[in-house]
């Protein structure tokens, strides 16, 4: 990606913001109605739902064009790696060990990476801690090209490996293990 392009992407994911700002702004504030009723108040929840994942993937894409166009600047923390698996993967389970990382960043990787394991194998996953590596487990063949980003089917997954491996981290499948090694 160029930088001209990489530029290009970061303003517009800035500039659809503001109209979804106002969507999701005017969306909750209808929710709050107490005489709203069936279905309207199913539709604002749907509405509402669509517009967060909506400003999640702005924020992945944003956070990829930054990488490609090296401007990506990490607010790297201190964390226990458990810790993060859990608040990425329900029921995540192991032994941590101090890592540091960009938490938002890489709580938001791991999640995706799980959830796009999920998705595209039709199996449920769950995440393993030792120290500092994290594996999703398990990823079928089928959804392998696609949770390592080489098949660009899920922005969420392509940009995840991006992002662990912009900090110094690894991803590697090993069978149907996906580890992901995160910088200490």
């Amino acid at each position: 990606m160029s930088e001209d392009f990489s530029r290009l992407v970061s303003l517009a994911c800035h500039d659809l913001r503001t109209p979804l700002a106002t969507i999701q702004g005017f969306a909750k504030t209808i929710l709050r109605q107490d005489e709203l009723g069936d279905p309207y108040a199913r539709y604002l929840a749907i509405i509402d739902a669509a517009g967060e994942e909506l400003a999640q993937l702005l924020d992945v894409l944003s956070i990829a064009a930054r990488i490609e166009g090296g401007r990506y600047d990490p607010v790297l923390r201190e964390i226990d790696s458990l810790e993060l698996a859990r608040a990425a993967v329900s029921g995540a389970t192991g032994e941590g060990a101090t890592v540091e990382v960009d938490v938002d960043a890489v709580q938001r990787s791991l999640a995706a990476l799980a959830r796009a394991a999920a998705r595209h194998g039709g199996v449920e996953v769950s995440a393993l801690v030792a120290g500092s590596e994290v594996s999703i487990v398990p990823v079928v063949p089928e959804a392998a090209p696609i949770v390592l980003g080489d098949d660009p089917k899920d922005l969420g997954a392509a940009v995840a490996v991006r992002i662990v491996r912009a900090l110094g981290g690894e991803i590697v499948l090993d069978g149907d293990r996906l580890a992901v090694t995160l910088p200490g």
